[in-house]
């Protein structure tokens, strides 16, 4: 496993670094101080997981994050000096799949992540590869590929998760809780703005507007339409 930690203080890079030679001593850590060089080692250096401080001397981290979402969809954890709401949905927002709030404990970076990284393993799909969902949406379960009208579509882990969980549930309603455990993992808190926004981001690259694939119950949680 390969992370590129993308942050401006080397005492904190070097702090993530002791971590995972404890914890985790065969994952490669890269590193940069600055966007974007940070940037340009994700396509280098194809890291598993980027860890992005929001603040940095450059450019923003979301900055950073929003031109990763133009070519890749690895998973990717922001930095917060603040527990400001609006730094974290403007964060999920722009792609990212999950957020840690400075100062943070190290050891519970390391599990955030395993669970991201859980997410983004394959989902066990009966019926082989392509699957037509509808005749819009096609989806490679085993490759986790997805196409709209035919045209590969780019999602990342987060949102490819939980298409595939309402996918897979079609017609069913799926409760806000139950979404929570699943694509986000347990011992998260419930967040219904959490997956609003992960849910429109999924809707706009599906080009379900007006929504007519992901629909929302109110007060019940989401489905897909068949």
């Amino acid at each position: 496993m390969k992370a590129l930690v993308i942050e401006d203080e080397r005492k904190i890079i070097d702090a993530i670094r002791v971590a995972f030679e404890f914890r985790w001593p065969d994952a490669e850590i890269v590193d940069s101080t600055t966007g974007k060089k940070g940037i340009d080692l994700v396509k280098s250096e194809a890291p598993d997981i980027v860890i992005l401080d929001l603040n940095l001397p450059d450019i923003s981290g979301y900055e950073v994050l929003k031109a990763l979402r133009q070519f890749s969809a690895v998973p990717v954890i922001i930095l917060t000096v603040r527990s400001d709401d609006e730094d974290m949905l403007k964060g999920l927002e722009y792609g990212a799949d999950d957020y840690i709030t400075k100062p943070f404990n190290y050891m519970n970076l390391l599990a955030r992540i395993r669970a991201v990284l859980r997410r983004t393993e394959t989902i066990p799909f009966q019926g082989g590869h392509d699957k037509t969902v509808n005749p819009r949406l096609t989806i490679d379960f085993v490759n986790q590929k997805v196409k709209v009208d035919n045209r590969p579509v780019t999602l990342a882990p987060m949102e490819y998760h939980l298409l595939a969980l309402l996918v897979r549930n079609k017609d069913q309603v799926i409760p806000y809780d139950r979404i929570m455990d699943e694509v986000w993992g347990k011992g998260y808190e419930d967040n219904n703005e959490n997956i609003r926004i992960v849910v429109r981001r999924l809707r706009e690259k599906l080009g379900d507007d007006p929504p007519n694939m992901i629909v929302n119950r109110r007060g019940a949680g989401y489905m897909f339409k068949g």
